[in-house]
């Protein structure tokens, strides 16, 4: 493989073309435009899109998720945050103290983000009782507020020590109080705002069987189109600094290949070591899968300097056993895998992996979407 070597990534009409070009190559990417009837290139149909091999894994990415650039580049003008939702338990300080080591990794800032749930959203009221309740919900509503904006001030207190005394790394940030249901502010916030990424904590294993439904964490997974980094209770502080051992959830496709490229630029200087876990979809079950395994383990060794692979086969009626007995032979430091958008009725009959291996595994996990 020539990694300079030009390639065609689209066909495109003109018009088309040149605001592809033009967002590719605000990512860093060089493009050419070439005609594709060269014999007669006035009556051309349209013009080749043509990219260098190396940049390939990223130029998908792009493509694929124009919406998110775009919006990116419109509304961030060049600034990165992370968002840190926090409830002020031990449980969101240990993941806020987590997320603040990789936003120093990444020269982003930090908004955390508070969401209180009014008694307008607890209650239904009756129609007679309207008049009476709003003006208690109002003064109750205040309350919580003030009582919110009080906690914040604390916890992010806490921060301003943990960053005095060293713990932390002197990361920017700011916060915010709203009010609505937690998943639903979050998500909308996302929408809005376009962080670069979301961290969350979550709790131990028997813990996140009592909250099965309504997950806070398992909502956003399923319903945000960033990275989200979740992060378990009682994580190793450091765990950015000492991460070596990654599993990569895979399921041979395309999509692999633009997660594997957010990952490593995510994290170019660290030497990892990354088992891909395929999960065989049904279209591999009754084929010929060996091929395409050892396609993307060549595709990874040729492309992810510094990186070293393997490739390790989990049946997906025993997931989390499989898995569980890997975790015994590989202490893995980092889960990480795609996400794909899932409409409402298949996210409730069919959780996408992502959220099924949040409730199963005591490990930080870094999601992508695709």
């Amino acid at each position: 493989m020539t990694p300079d070597r030009l390639i065609t990534l689209a066909i495109h009409t003109y018009e088309r073309a040149l605001p592809v070009k033009s967002l590719l190559e605000r990512e860093g990417i060089y493009v050419e435009l070439n005609n594709v009837n060269l014999a007669a290139p006035v009556v051309s149909p349209g013009v080749r899109l043509r990219i260098k091999e190396s940049d390939l894994p990223l130029a998908l990415r792009i493509v694929e998720n124009m919406d998110i650039f775009t919006a990116h580049d419109a509304t961030m003008a060049g600034k990165g945050v992370m968002l840190v939702p926090t409830d002020f338990t031990p449980l969101s300080l240990s993941a806020a103290k987590l997320a603040m080591q990789l936003a120093a990794k990444q020269k982003w800032e930090i908004e955390f983000l508070n969401a209180f749930i009014s008694p307008a959203n607890r209650d239904t009221v009756q129609l007679s009782d309207a008049y009476d309740y709003e003006l208690a919900d109002i003064a109750a509503t205040r309350q919580l507020q003030s009582e919110a904006e009080t906690l914040m001030k604390r916890f992010t207190a806490k921060i301003m020590e943990s960053i005095k005394s060293g713990e932390v790394p002197a990361v920017k940030f700011t916060s915010k109080i709203c009010e609505g249901i937690p998943e639903e502010v979050i998500l909308e916030y996302i929408r809005e705002e376009k962080p670069q990424m979301v961290a969350m904590g979550t709790r131990e294993t028997n813990k996140k069987e009592e909250e099965l439904i309504g997950s806070v964490t398992a909502e956003v997974l399923d319903g945000c189109r960033i990275p989200a980094f979740t992060i378990p209770e009682n994580v190793n502080l450091k765990l950015i600094a000492d991460m070596h051992d990654v599993a990569f959830f895979c399921n041979l496709d395309q999509e692999d290949m633009l997660a594997l490229d957010s990952l490593y630029r995510m994290f170019p200087d660290l030497n990892l070591n990354v088992t891909l876990i395929d999960i065989p979809s049904k279209r591999f079950r009754a084929g010929q899968p060996d091929k395409a395994r050892q396609n993307l383990l060549d595709y990874c060794r040729n492309h992810y300097e510094g990186y070293a692979f393997s490739m390790r086969t989990i049946e997906p009626k025993s997931l989390s056993e499989e898995f569980r007995n890997l975790e015994h032979e590989i202490p893995f430091q980092m889960l990480c895998m795609p996400n794909k958008r899932k409409n409402v009725i298949a996210r409730v009959f069919n959780p996408s992996l992502a959220h099924r291996i949040l409730f199963s595994a005591d490990i930080p996990m870094m999601v992508i979407p695709v």
